[in-house]
């Protein structure tokens, strides 16, 4: 069982954590994960070069890193639950104990998704829920709710789609978001901004729909003003990445946010990702600026 400190000072990091993602935009560093100090002493986030952290003072793991590259087979299950290999070496000591405490005692774990090189977006608290030493993994979990479960091997229809529901939300979104904002050096497409906290990653086809795939050709990385105005078709951008501001909001009369946050955009050219292949599909843009261009031509 983790001590009171042990749980307080759980508290403290992941509070930490939150704070740094959200100022960089919703992820961290890797250097930034290692050199953090608690106390006036240094204490690593995630380890050097294995997937899992479990400091010598706690009795159970602190964190663990998921990546879709890496030595181990992790992989999120068709219920949207993790399913965490075990750690190399005897299953029953070392790493495996320690996330086998963290199971018994219904500890809260941080889970770092490795989704570029030496960039992670945290995904917290998340929670071993249960053990398969048959198929040596440990189930992980996005909600303490599924602690309290008998068997979650067994979902119900409503707790699965509530599983599959937290995976979007808590899992998928964030990631995206990470690989966009990452791919356009945290900086909106269209004005420039660099607040990360600021920015967001925009589906160019909304991930409701059959072809909006969480990939970074379907995203723009814009600031909450632009990427509202884009979701609400105020804001259009064309396949070649011209953006255009919609016909009656050009014709507006207001104050200094309307004049040159949306009006003054309209004829700017995107400012693309280094990489060629990170930039927006040209055939997703089409899509989108059809929408556009039809609202637009109703407001005129």
């Amino acid at each position: 069982m983790d001590s009171p400190g042990e749980a307080a000072v759980r508290e403290q990091i992941m509070g930490w954590v939150a704070q740094r993602a959200e100022a960089n935009g919703g992820f961290l560093h890797r250097e930034e994960l290692l050199d953090f100090h608690l106390a006036g002493e240094r204490l690593p986030l995630i380890d050097y070069s294995r997937g899992i952290r479990n400091p010598a003072a706690f009795a159970s793991t602190l964190s663990i890193v998921s990546s879709a590259d890496g030595p181990y087979d992790d992989t999120e299950s068709d219920d949207g639950l993790l399913h965490y290999a075990y750690r190399k070496g005897d299953p029953w000591s070392g790493d495996n104990r320690k996330l086998r405490n963290a199971l018994e005692s219904k500890s809260p774990l941080i889970l770092f998704r490795k989704e570029v090189a030496n960039i992670y977006t945290p995904v917290m608290p998340v929670y071993v829920v249960e053990d398969y030493p048959e198929e040596r993994s440990f189930i992980i979990a996005l909600d303490e709710s599924f602690t309290f479960l008998p068997d979650v091997t067994h979902l119900s229809t409503a707790q699965r789609a509530y599983a599959l529901r937290l995976a979007k939300q808590r899992l998928h979104q964030p990631a995206f978001r990470t690989r966009v904002l990452v791919a356009y050096e945290t900086r909106c497409a269209v004005c420039h901004l660099r607040h990360g906290s600021l920015l967001d990653a925009a589906h160019i086809v909304p991930d409701s729909h059959e072809r909006g795939v969480p990939t970074v050709n379907n995203g723009l990385a814009m600031c909450k003003i632009h990427h509202a105005a884009y979701d609400q078709n105020m804001l259009g951008v064309t396949p070649d990445g011209t953006v255009e501001i919609a016909t009656d909001l050009l014709a507006e009369v207001d104050g200094p946010m309307l004049k040159y946050g949306l009006q003054e955009m309209n004829g700017h050219q995107l400012t693309l990702p280094r990489k060629r292949t990170d930039w927006p599909d040209r055939e997703l843009l089409a899509w989108r600026y059809e929408r556009f261009a039809g609202r637009d031509s109703v407001a005129g």
